[in-house]
């Protein structure tokens, strides 16, 4: 049997599950296939999915790649212009049952994903570090637009089969107008850092041009102008749109309006997940345990994958919490006692937050000292 999986798209096709169907023979369990008739059982299997053609898509600001395994049995490929004549031109690839998986790479995704659910067609957006770790998985050494396409399409079949691929749903206009708020907001905010640091080093060498610190000072006062003006619309629009979800968060001791606006942002007003253990891995907040055998024992780390300007929050928010709040004081206290580093109490405590406020705003009932303290654990 040959081992060069690179070369069969076919096999390629298939969940890994189904080789130790196949191997499991040598242990005396009835295989799912007969060994000599692998190749027909593939083609069975991508004949039973091609109902549900898979498209993957990799995507960048001025065009798109396109691929797919087509009725030849043979991988195409296409480029299109990343605009509604791309749009159209990719359309006429579609039926109703086709499933277009692509990145979510930045802004550049949007439009097409927003195109084609208006047009009710099956769009799923994908982390693009899961894409990253499944070419590593599968060792593959080219890097072109082209190839990541076909990885993507790669993956969207594997998925598909095991029915483990999620739909993409577009997120309110209040959503996207907040995102694009705080993107705004955390670019003046580094331009103000970089300002304020080139403002000091010039004091720091005694010669300071006066057109020069006028300049600075300027720039310095119109930036925190603005940044307080998107913070206020900011609170205006979330307070409008997600005015029960605002009050639940920051009846939280230690959450306040800006944290329950970027909750809000990075969830969807929490539509997007199903627990608070998938929010906590999705901001970056879960533990990564490094120990294998015996010998291999390191420090355990959080998997910083997620958004680390929520992460940042939470951190902030956790700490003026374990004054207040008092689950999360007794699990400080608890935690300090134990002689737990500050930086692992701050990980834990952020955690608590979060299971708090996903609680808080599933149950839909503000906070409770004695409530929170007896529900999340």
């Amino acid at each position: 049997m040959d081992c060069h999986l690179s070369k069969r798209p076919l096999e390629m096709l298939v969940p890994f599950s189904l080789y130790f169907l196949i191997l499991n023979s040598s242990l005396g369990i009835k295989p799912a296939f007969r060994i000599d008739r692998i190749k027909s059982s593939f083609t069975f299997l991508l004949k039973l999915n091609i109902m549900s053609k898979v498209i993957g898509i990799d995507i960048s600001k001025q065009t798109f790649d396109v691929s797919f395994f087509n009725k030849k049995q043979k991988w195409q490929f296409e480029k299109f212009s990343n605009d509604k004549k791309g749009f159209k031109k990719l359309e006429k690839l579609l039926d109703k049952d086709s499933i277009v998986v692509m990145e979510a790479s930045g802004p550049y995704y949007l439009s097409l994903a927003g195109y084609l659910h208006k047009k009710s067609y099956k769009v799923s957006v994908v982390n693009p570090l899961i894409i990253k770790r499944f070419s590593q998985m599968r060792m593959n050494r080219a890097k072109t637009d082209k190839k990541d396409a076909q990885t993507i399409a790669q993956y969207g079949n594997q998925m598909n089969m095991q029915e483990e691929l999620h739909l993409w749903e577009p997120q309110s206009d209040a959503i996207y107008q907040m995102h694009q708020m705080q993107t705004l907001v955390d670019g003046y905010t580094k331009q103000l850092t970089m300002l304020k640091n080139q403002l000091g080093a010039f004091k720091s060498s005694g010669i300071l041009d006066p057109v020069v610190k006028a300049s600075i000072e300027q720039t310095i006062h119109k930036l925190n102008k603005e940044v307080k003006k998107l913070n206020q619309n900011m609170k205006e629009l979330a307070d409008e749109n997600y005015k029960q979800t605002m009050e639940l968060l920051q009846s939280i001791p230690g959450i306040g309006h800006k944290t329950a606006i970027a909750l809000i942002v990075l969830t969807n007003n929490f539509e997007h997940f199903e627990s608070y253990k998938q929010l906590i891995a999705y901001v970056g907040l879960s533990p990564r345990i490094y120990q294998s055998g015996t010998s291999v024992k390191g420090k355990g780390h959080i998997a910083k994958m997620g958004n680390g300007k929520v992460r940042k929050l939470l951190y902030m928010c956790s700490w003026s919490a374990k004054r207040y709040n008092k689950p999360i004081v007794a699990m400080y206290e608890r935690l300090n006692k134990k002689g737990k580093t500050e930086r692992v109490i701050k990980v834990a405590l952020a955690n608590k937050l979060i299971k708090q406020a996903f609680a808080i705003v599933k149950s839909g009932r503000a906070f409770e000292q004695d409530y929170v303290s007896s529900r999340v654990s």
